[in-house]
């Protein structure tokens, strides 16, 4: 699931790509990824393509006076085409959900664009691997009406996160587990499974560690949040959407690398299955070189 970092260099790209475009059409294959009627898919015919910005882990691209908005979830993908289509759009067909063609606009921002190099019907494909289909698509007036929205926590690497608003977060989080207090959209927007792995790993605390944690544990954790989200971000900046996977799966230091030495003390990084997830820690950074119970009722270390 592409995570605050991967939705940020999207941003860029998109908005690079994207931004001053003219709209031909907007297809959506997938029906049940379109969360929304208040906006037909059609409207879009025709609107210029303005600002692309992220919400949290949602991409929101404004097109004219309404928005697209986006959340990839744990297979979704965006794939950027600089030519037309070499075939129609079939529902049931593969992994595309919905496709956005853009018009052949020589008055558009953009170098690209203005020397005619991008032709009509180049644009995205919003597509989603595997069965389990969670990929939602929104088309709304205000980004705020969608629900996955309205409830998200401050974005982590906001000037107004301060080390006096994450202890709030803590406090009122008790005694819940650290690592699902960090993937908590509600309470601060942006991270998930990934980087919740690195984050603790990196402040050398225990996913099950409680959240009420005193003040020198809590500015630790704190400096390490903003350190793995910022070094991941400009790890990430200026890259493609085909290689941002690789990217940040090259820079985990846990997270996705059970059975394999910490790259910091050595120590065999291990694993703790659940029923639809799984997290990675290693015992001597973290748990004082103890494993944890590999099941879902691990006992909370401190």
């Amino acid at each position: 699931m592409p995570e605050l970092p991967e939705v940020q260099a999207l941003v860029t790209e998109l908005g690079d790509r994207l931004g001053g475009r003219v709209v031909e059409r907007f297809e959506v294959v997938a029906v049940s990824a379109l969360k929304t009627i208040e906006v037909a898919p059609d409207r879009l015919a025709g609107m210029r393509i303005g600002a692309v910005t992220r919400r949290g882990k949602f991409l929101d691209i404004g097109v004219g006076d309404l928005h697209l908005v986006l959340h990839l979830a744990r297979a979704g993908w965006i794939r950027w085409r600089s030519g037309p289509p070499s075939r129609p759009a079939r529902p049931g067909r593969g992994p595309l959900a919905a496709r956005l063609l853009l018009g052949g606009d020589t008055d558009a921002v953009g170098d690209d664009v203005a020397t005619g190099a991008l032709p009509a019907g180049s644009g995205l494909d919003i597509t989603e691997a595997g069965t389990k289909k969670s990929l939602a698509i929104y088309l709304v007036h205000d980004p705020a009406s969608v629900p996955g929205i309205a409830r998200l926590g401050p974005d982590p690497l906001g000037d107004d996160f301060t080390l006096e608003r994450f202890r709030s977060i803590l406090h009122d989080a008790g005694r819940s587990q650290i690592k699902g207090v960090l993937r908590d959209q509600a309470r601060i927007a942006g991270i998930g499974n990934a980087y919740s792995d690195e984050i603790l790993h990196v402040a050398r605390m225990s996913p099950f560690k409680r959240a009420d944690m005193d003040a020198a544990t809590s500015a630790r954790l704190y400096d390490a949040l903003r350190e793995t989200l910022r070094d991941a971000v400009e790890r990430a900046d200026g890259l493609a959407a085909s290689e941002l996977k690789g990217r940040k799966k090259s820079g985990m230091h846990v997270h996705g690398r059970t059975g394999l030495p910490c790259p910091v003390c050595g120590d065999t990084v291990r694993q703790v299955t659940y029923a639809d997830s799984s997290l990675q820690y290693c015992p001597t950074c973290q748990t004082g070189g103890k494993p944890l119970a590999d099941r879902v009722l691990s006992r909370l270390l401190k």
